[in-house]
């Protein structure tokens, strides 16, 4: 009886506001063309109202959206539901769906398109995404920010904006926020060039420090929080950048040299864990459980008589194919374990559809042949999923570059075809509850870099991903900006982009080189 009265009294409303569903239309059976593409999408119980426009011309545009004996009616060029009225269809549809019809009037005809689905999840999403705002510039550092976006509704703020330190022409780059556990008191992310040093939030204090020493490579780049100790690794890389005239990747971003280090954020005292000349490491990640280290790395042997290292890559930068590798770890006495390759090359790999033992032959040569990425182990610790492209290891320019995932019980990978586009799809970051992944996608035109989320059940199959939702829904069109590294937090940062700014001002403190981490004294 209450939901019959709020419809009765939504339906009043609207009738006042001049919506209502046409009388007379002709039917179509296609589904609307909507930007964004919200048809059949899965979404969780708490997301911010989805918002859509017809892709196209219209003299007008109605829908309805409705679940159980509730319904809402929306009409004019944008249909933006309002907040209360979402959440109240989202509960009524938990588990189930809303419905949404689409009614378009184009020369004084209306026609109905074919109704589809919002499948509303029972399972909620991390409220918080942050991620850096970068112009496609590729040769300045002006007006970049670290941003973090409320997934349940649609405030965006600054965590940081590398203006506040940057003077005349002395720019500052940032890039490479993380969190421990997805907690954003504990956080942190690199300076480069002006006021250069890593970033580091720990529980209210806020420290800059100078991670470059002549022991190891370089200072961190790509890190990954232990779960629960105060210990960050890092990649260390010497990255160079080539533009392509004719190769519509238009970029190739490499590294001539990579390696793995620890840093001790209590102690401040960093090592090596991995740095074999002849291996680039990169992209570390944690398991959950806190005893493995997962990362890729590619053989790669320079030539002797060649000195500059970076040179010769640039004419060798196709045979750079990265592995999966892991490590394990001791908490109790910090210590690593030996490096161990995944068996990615030797899966068992099945068409569960088909059966077809030729596409498993060509599964298994696809994988053998190209370049894994990207690790990201899923918070129960089942998954792995990665990127895949034909070689390199920054998939992010690269159209042919996909996600997979490969269960770590059974030991079988697959492409993530439900997710994935004829586009780029790159960084990927699980939700706390391991239901949701967000990720990096150039789907819609190739250039610019959006935020897109996918469900994924407990089989490791993804729903139809949805586009980070806004409240024009014109919005990312028209922002001239890519989303660069989308993790998942707890909750907002609450350190002022001032605060991080003079701390930047400040000089930073030198870390202290230990042969092994732990060692009370160092060396």
């Amino acid at each position: 009886m209450r939901h019959t009265i709020l419809s009765i009294l939504v339906a009043a409303l609207l009738a006042g506001c001049g919506h209502k569903v046409p009388g007379n239309f002709w039917e179509k059976d296609e589904l609307p063309p909507i930007y964004p593409d919200y048809c059949d999408v899965t979404v969780p119980i708490n997301i911010a109202p989805l918002t859509f426009q017809i892709d196209g011309s219209a003299d007008d545009v109605v829908a309805r959206l409705s679940a159980g004996d509730d319904e809402v009616v929306l009409g004019g060029d944008k249909i933006q539901p309002d907040a209360a009225d979402w959440r109240r269809l989202a509960e009524m549809a938990k588990g189930d769906a809303i419905k949404v019809e689409v009614y378009v009037e184009q020369n004084g005809s209306w026609t109905r398109f074919r109704p589809f689905n919002i499948y509303v999840s029972p399972d909620s999403i991390d409220p918080y995404i942050s991620y850096r705002l970068i112009p496609p510039s590729y040769v300045t550092y002006e007006e970049l920010t670290i941003n973090q976006r409320c997934l349940e509704n649609y405030d965006e703020s600054v965590i940081y904006d590398n203006m506040l330190c940057s003077e005349n022409a002395e720019g500052q780059c940032i890039n490479c926020h993380n969190y421990q556990q997805y907690n954003p008191d504990r956080m942190q992310f690199h300076a480069r060039e002006n006021l250069g040093g890593t970033v580091i939030a720990y529980d209210g204090a806020i420290r800059k420090i100078n991670m470059r020493n002549d022991s190891i490579l370089s200072a961190g780049v790509y890190p990954t929080w232990h779960p629960w100790l105060p210990l960050i690794v890092y990649s260390t890389n010497k990255t160079g950048q080539i533009f392509h005239s004719v190769n519509p990747n238009k970029i190739e971003v490499f590294d001539s040299e990579s390696d793995l280090i620890a840093y001790d954020v209590e102690r401040n005292e960093v090592t090596n864990i991995e740095n074999d000349p002849d291996e680039m490491e990169c992209f570390p990640f944690w398991a959950p459980d806190g005893r493995t280290l997962y990362y890729c790395s590619a053989h790669f042997e320079y030539h002797d008589t060649v000195a500059d290292k970076g040179k010769e890559f640039v004419t060798r930068t196709e045979e750079a194919k990265y592995c999966l590798y892991k490590k394990s770890f001791d908490p109790e006495t910090m210590q690593f374990g030996p490096r161990e390759k995944l068996s990615v090359e030797g899966l068992e790999l099945r068409d569960v559809t088909s059966g077809d033992t030729s596409k498993v032959t060509q599964l298994s040569t696809l994988i053998s042949q190209q370049s894994a990425t990207l690790p990201r182990v899923s918070p129960d610790g089942r998954y792995l999923m990665f990127t895949l492209a034909p070689y390199g290891v920054f998939h992010i320019w690269h159209h042919d570059a996909d996600l997979w995932m490969l269960d770590l019980q059974t030991g079988e990978a697959r492409c993530m075809e439900e997710i994935n586009s004829p586009d780029t799809e790159s960084y990927h970051s699980w939700s706390s509850n391991g239901r949701w992944v967000v990720f990096s996608s150039r789907r819609y035109d190739g250039n610019y870099t959006r935020p897109f989320i996918a469900h994924i059940d407990a089989e490791g199959r993804g729903s139809k991903p949805f586009e980070l939702p806004c409240a024009n829904p014109d919005y990312h069109r028209q922002l001239l900006k890519s989303y660069n590294v989308p993790e998942f937090m707890r909750g907002p940062v609450t350190i002022t982009p001032q605060q991080f700014a003079d701390a930047l001002k400040q000089e930073a403190e030198p870390v202290k080189y230990v042969s092994r981490l732990g060692q009370t004294g160092g060396l």
